[in-house]
C-alpha cells in the first residue's frame, strides 16, 4: 500500500493502475463499517484507493470539526491489507487560497439533514466532486447509513455525467443494533446504552409496516413513541419519506425511507431503514 498526500503524486500513481479502480472516500477514524466498504471494493475491483480527509466545508459553525476523532496511524494499519493507494490531502490542497467554486444539488438536499445542517451538503458535494475528479474511479462505495448523502451524490453523478458507478452498501451495526459511526466514541456508557433507541424506534416502525400499516403519520408516531421513552434522547427529526424525493409521505405506496436524527448529550446520531 502506498500513501500519498500530494495531488500530483496521486495522479501519477493512479496512471499506473490498469483495470477497474474502486474508491472509498472517508473522513478517517475508521470502523468496521468503513472496512466493509473497502473489502467490497477489493472484491469487485482490481485496484482500491481510499481517501482520508476530514472535510471542513461540511461542518457547521457549531459542529465538531476540531473535536472530530483522528488516528491516521491506526487507520493505515486497518486498511493496509485491502488497499493499493491511500490519499491523505491537506485542507490547503483541497481548498487552496482564493478557492471559490462550489457544487450544489438542490431539491433533495433541502429536507432532513439539509434542514438541520444548512450548508452541509454543499460541502459534501463539492468535496466528493473534487475527489472523483482527482481519483477518477470506476466505482465509488458509500454506506446506507448516510441515506440522504447517498441520494444527493447519486443525483450529482447523474446531473454532471460523472463516469462513476455508485455502490451502496448495507449499514453495519453493533450487536445491539446501534449503527456504527466514528462519533459513537463520544458516548459515555449510559449514553451508549441509551443510543439503541434509534434502532428500537426504527424496528417498531418497520414492524408496523410489515403488519400492514401504510399511514405514514402512524408509522412516524411509532418511532416518536419509542424515542419519547428514552429521557437521554433529544429528537431533531423523525421522517417517513419517499425514497427518491425524500418528501414526507401521507400514505406509503412504494419504496420509503424511515430516518431520524437525535442528540445524545452533545453527540448527534442518525439512522435509517428502507421500507419496500
Amino acid at each position: 500500500m502506498r500513501s500519498v498526500s500530494n495531488l500530483n503524486e496521486l495522479r501519477s500513481s493512479r496512471l499506473s493502475f490498469a483495470g477497474t479502480v474502486g474508491f472509498v472516500p472517508t473522513m478517517g477514524y475508521l470502523h468496521e463499517g468503513h472496512l466493509a466498504l473497502i473489502r467490497r471494493a477489493r472484491a469487485e475491483c482490481e485496484h482500491v484507493i481510499v481517501s482520508i480527509f476530514v472535510n471542513p466545508t461540511q461542518f457547521g459553525a457549531k459542529e465538531d470539526l476540531s473535536k472530530y476523532p483522528r488516528d491516521l496511524e491506526r487507520d493505515l494499519r486497518l486498511i493496509e491489507p485491502y488497499t493499493d493507494l491511500v490519499w491523505t490531502p491537506s485542507a490547503e490542497t483541497m481548498y487552496p487560497q482564493g478557492y471559490q467554486t462550489w457544487v450544489e444539488v438542490e431539491a433533495v438536499t433541502r429536507p432532513l439533514e439539509g434542514a438541520m445542517r444548512p450548508g452541509h451538503f454543499k460541502g459534501v458535494t463539492t468535496v466528493v466532486a473534487k475527489l472523483f475528479n482527482s481519483v477518477q474511479p470506476h466505482k465509488a462505495y458509500f454506506g446506507q447509513k448516510d441515506a440522504q448523502q447517498v441520494a444527493v451524490i447519486q443525483q450529482m453523478v447523474r446531473d454532471l455525467n460523472f463516469p462513476v458507478e455508485i455502490v451502496v452498501c448495507p449499514t453495519m451495526r453493533e450487536p445491539d443494533g446501534l449503527a456504527m459511526s466514528s462519533r459513537n466514541v463520544y458516548l459515555d456508557p449510559e449514553q451508549r446504552k441509551a443510543a439503541t433507541v434509534l434502532f428500537r424506534s426504527l424496528s417498531a416502525a418497520k414492524e408496523a409496516y410489515e403488519q400492514g400499516e401504510r399511514d405514514a403519520k402512524k408509522v412516524r408516531g411509532k418511532m416518536k413513541e419509542i424515542l419519547a421513552s428514552e429521557p437521554l434522547a433529544e429528537a431533531q427529526y423523525v421522517s417517513c419519506a419517499d425514497y427518491d424525493t425524500l418528501e414526507e409521505l401521507d400514505v406509503i405506496k412504494g419504496k420509503a425511507l424511515l430516518s431520524m436524527a437525535l442528540f445524545m448529550g452533545k453527540t448527534r446520531l442518525i439512522d435509517n431503514f428502507i421500507l419496500g
